[in-house]
């Protein structure tokens, strides 16, 4: 059994050997004790206030994946980003009443340098999508699901959004 396991083991070292051959990095490698490209772009962005409360929670969230727990430094780009969450019924039982209700986070976003000019540097958009069941539900639970639901969105949304900055970093280095 113990020779089957490393048998196994070494199956992926030849994967992992093409991988480095091919220079392949990942998307937030280091440099040493250096930050990547990526990651020393998203430290250098500042997000704009996004109106609202889920607009709060956007924004929180993607602050904290842009400081990866370096020190400040001066920003030199600002995340400008228009966020909504609309939800829609989808089951209608025989007495109208909603069953199921999908949630759709659509979220505009624009890159621009912190300097006089402001000159927009990249655009993008994101987009989540969740749903949950109403039925035979309190108020209450109804609505503290939704807003665990809210927050998935955000946080999917947050993330493609940060993934869509950091490949554009890693093309165009700060």
């Amino acid at each position: 059994m113990p020779g089957a396991l490393r048998r196994r083991n070494l199956i992926g070292l030849p994967a992992l050997l093409a991988l480095a051959g091919c220079g392949f990095t990942p998307l937030y490698g280091r440099r040493g004790d250096a930050p990547g490209p990526a990651e020393a772009g998203l430290g250098l962005t500042d997000v704009a206030l996004i109106p609202e409360r889920t607009g709060q929670l956007l924004r929180q969230d993607l602050q904290a994946r842009f400081d990866h727990g370096n020190a400040p430094a001066a920003k030199r780009y600002q995340l400008v980003v228009s966020f909504s969450i609309n939800s829609e019924g989808l089951g209608i039982a025989p007495d109208t009443t909603t069953t199921r209700v999908r949630f759709t986070g659509r979220a505009q976003w624009t890159l621009r340098r912190l300097d006089p000019t402001g000159a927009t540097l990249v655009t993008g958009a994101a987009r989540a999508v969740d749903s949950l069941n109403t039925f035979d539900q309190q108020y209450f639970a109804q609505d503290i699901e939704s807003q665990t639901v809210e927050r998935r969105i955000i946080r999917e949304v947050a993330s493609e959004i940060t993934e869509q900055l950091a490949l554009w970093f890693r093309k165009h280095p700060a």
